[in-house]
């Protein structure tokens, strides 16, 4: 049948790069680079090879030694590999150097998640917020390449372009969208902050977490919103709020943005309206994937990133999320039970805990008790505080 082969898009293969150090060692590096090809395969992009090489600091050059970029750069050739992904952040020269010796697309994690924010984002503001941050992250990275750039919503397949030669005159046209942006987004802010405002009185609760963690599926269990949700990598970018009323008690739950590490701080910066729901919510709710090998890390970089934006201090409920897919890893075979749970190392004693499955719907009921409990009690010290 004719246009089969023509309609089809041929996904895009990348090669990931990271270096084995004291800070990284090579257990650490293989989860890191596990979590970048989930996200390049969320953005749609198949990775072929990982590469790294044990490296105290990167190369000022071409962050990788000179013999890794060569085979790097033989690799890429014989498979006619689209673009190399660094998991970590490159400098100007560096992106420029590794462009010109591998003469294809150079991203680093940073990059990476910018572009996917923005195939994931969907209001006007969401949108505005993640160009503003690809323009200002890519400003002082500019090479002859506009590729980069050119990575628009349509997902993959659409990319590539030379665009404008002079470096002057590319810096110049990110200045003015820069600047074009962020008139849009002040405001945006000012509306955003207006809303805000006039749910004066209610108690919010903010949904945090690292991504994909499960919270736009708690989100719908909760609220009964329709919050997309799926297995991938900010499958949420908006945030989205919905008044919920258990026991008599109303209060406003929001579903925010994921964390993520190395989150780009041009990221952290254009979110404020976003952020600034976690900034003002009375209640977070810290949705934690216990199934996954490092929550326990994912937990102090959600918290790291709370206390950057000045949400450190919040009245939290640690919410242990997918028990239906927990595996005790001690040796002893101990039967996952939500009893045994309960009595693990995991039930903290400096913040409330509460151990569920979103998914299965398994201990809603003990959430929601403890959740309207906070509810109420910040209810009546805002009574009290009215009198």
């Amino acid at each position: 049948m004719k246009g089969l082969h023509d309609t089809a898009i041929i996904a895009e293969t990348a090669v990931l790069v990271a270096l084995i150090n004291s800070k990284q060692p090579a257990p650490k590096v293989q989860e890191y680079l596990e979590e970048l090809e989930f996200l390049a395969d969320t953005s749609g992009i198949v990775t072929l090879h990982k590469f790294t090489q044990r490296l105290e600091k990167p190369d000022n050059r071409s962050f990788v030694g000179k013999g890794k970029l060569a085979e790097i750069k033989a690799y890429v050739k014989a498979k006619a590999v689209n673009m190399v992904i660094f998991d970590d952040d490159l400098s100007g020269s560096q992106l420029r150097n590794i462009e010109k010796e591998l003469e294809c697309k150079i991203y680093d994690r940073s990059l990476l998640i910018l572009d996917l924010f923005l195939q994931r984002a969907k209001t006007p503001q969401a949108k505005t917020q993640v160009e503003l941050a690809r323009f200002q992250y890519m400003l002082p990275r500019l090479s002859k390449m506009w590729s980069h750039l050119e990575r628009q919503r349509g997902g993959t397949g659409t990319r590539g372009g030379a665009g404008e030669q002079e470096i002057e005159t590319d810096r110049r046209k990110i200045r003015d969208q820069i600047a074009l942006l962020k008139s849009r987004l002040d405001k945006m802010d000012k509306q955003s902050a207006t809303q805000r405002k006039s749910r004066t009185g209610v108690v919010r609760v903010s949904l945090v977490g690292y991504t994909n963690v499960g919270k736009s599926t708690l989100m719908n269990l909760l609220s009964k919103a329709e919050v997309f949700a799926e297995n991938k990598l900010f499958a949420t970018v908006d945030s989205t709020v919905r008044k919920v009323v258990y026991d008599n008690t109303p209060f406003l739950l929001t579903d925010t943005v994921g964390f993520i590490r190395k989150l780009p701080h041009t990221l952290v910066e254009c979110f404020k309206s976003t952020l600034d729901e976690i900034r003002e919510a009375d209640i977070l709710l810290h949705v934690v994937d216990i199934s996954h090998v490092s929550f326990e890390e994912q937990i102090e970089v959600v918290n790291s990133t709370l206390a950057e934006i000045g949400a450190g201090d919040k009245d939290t409920i640690l919410v242990l999320n997918k028990i239906d897919l927990y595996q005790d890893n001690q040796e002893e075979e101990i039967p996952r039970t939500l009893e045994n749970l309960k009595a693990s190392y995991m039930n903290r004693k400096d913040v409330k805990t509460v151990f569920i499955s979103a998914a299965k719907k398994e201990n809603i009921d003990e959430l929601k008790t403890m959740l309207i409990e906070e509810v109420k009690k910040k209810q009546n010290n805002m009574f009290s505080h009215n009198l």
